[in-house]
């Protein structure tokens, strides 16, 4: 069978079409989060993964459920990604649209690794220097990891930059066994 993302792509390739030229880029992103979660809670995957369960069904319950928070054409989404049997590629059409956005808007993402919560200007102005040094929009994330024991880790694509204890502990053994 050919791999999740090569099938995901042509799906989050026709959204993103679609989005960019209605300017709708960032309610689009907020659809594929909602119906990604919904298809995710455990509950909704074993009904929607239950071969005795019709597809009408699944349409039905799955349109019932997101109401008045998406519109026809989302439905019709829905629909199609039912109707071809792809409803459990979701997650991977909406990673595959948050990259084709994050490229298209000049966007990359930055996990920011820290042993404690920062402070929000210290994160701020860390974006900021990231920005400047890879000359592109950051979108910042950051992640509580005690095992760094101090300082920071950033992961800005395949780019680490590794200034916490842990990191330097690390390096030093490394050198000490050489």
């Amino acid at each position: 069978m050919a791999e999740i993302s090569t099938i995901a792509r042509p799906y989050a390739q026709a959204i993103f079409s679609l989005a960019k030229e209605q300017e709708t880029l960032a309610i689009w992103l907020d659809v594929l989060t909602l119906m990604t979660g919904v298809i995710e809670n455990p509950d909704i995957k074993s009904f929607i993964q239950d071969a005795k369960v019709l597809d009408s069904d699944r349409e039905k319950t799955l349109l019932k459920i997101f109401g008045k928070d998406v519109d026809d054409m989302a439905k019709n989404f829905i629909m199609l990604l039912i109707e071809n049997k792809r409803l459990m590629i979701l997650p991977a059409i909406k990673l595959a649209y948050e990259k084709l956005k994050a490229d298209y808007e000049g966007t990359v993402e930055a996990e920011i690794i820290v042993a404690a919560e920062p402070d929000k200007k210290a994160v701020d102005n860390l974006i900021k220097s990231l920005e400047k040094k890879f000359n592109k929009k950051i979108e910042g994330h950051v992640t509580i990891d005690k095992s760094i024991i101090g300082g920071t880790k950033i992961i800005v694509g395949d780019t680490v930059i590794d200034d916490s204890i842990k990191g330097k502990l690390e390096n030093l053994a490394y050198a000490l066994k050489a």
